[in-house]
């Protein structure tokens, strides 16, 4: 009886397996088709929502899971297939691990010295006045100090954005550049919404 057991539900892994597209990964299929609630093969922002999830628990914000959704959603339509969904879900494995990496009492928030720790081993040479700036503009109202996983991907995402805009200027690589009010504002534009 046992192995009959065993045996259905190899048969259904099997199963489940064919139907995942190449390059989709397996885990991104199971969660999509389990947000996907309206059955539409795509996930909005309130869907995406219930698939994202900080270590306590709490819901990814609105600000957070809407910056996904413009990086990813392909079409501009405000929602992501499959595909892009899986590649979401391989960016957010790779922050998720790096946050964990930092996050060394496992409080479930990013403390002005771990967030300075891990901007600095991804080449961020910034002072820790401004990584702790970073922290109390991030810090939930009420609650403790540190950023979450959504926030921490927010501000590591946007700063990777800010820099690509700022190296596309600094073509003599100075680390400094001079541009226009206007300049400014179109880069970051672009890139951030």
């Amino acid at each position: 009886e046992r192995e009959r057991e065993r045996e259905r539900v190899r048969v259904s892994q099997r199963s489940f397996n064919c139907n995942i597209p190449p390059g989709v990964n397996p885990e991104a299929y199971q969660w999509f088709h389990t947000v996907d609630t309206d059955r539409s093969g795509f996930i909005n922002l309130k869907e995406l929502k219930q698939a994202l999830v900080n270590s306590n628990w709490s819901a990814f914000n609105d600000e957070t899971c809407l910056m996904m959704i413009n990086m990813f959603d392909k079409s501009r339509s405000g929602r992501m297939d499959l595909f892009s969904f899986s590649a979401l879900w391989e960016f957010m494995q790779r922050w998720r691990a790096l946050f964990q990496q930092y996050d060394r009492d496992r409080s479930g928030c990013i403390s002005g010295t771990e967030l300075q720790q891990a901007l600095a081993q991804m080449g961020y040479n910034l002072s820790p006045q401004f990584s702790q700036t970073l922290v109390q503009r991030y810090t939930l109202q009420g609650g403790r100090p540190g950023i979450q996983l959504d926030r921490f991907i927010q501000v590591c995402t946007q700063l990777q954005t800010m820099t690509q805009v700022f190296r596309e200027k600094d073509t003599s690589m100075t680390g400094n550049i001079r541009l226009n009010y206007e300049d400014f504002l179109s880069g970051a534009v672009t890139r951030l919404m």
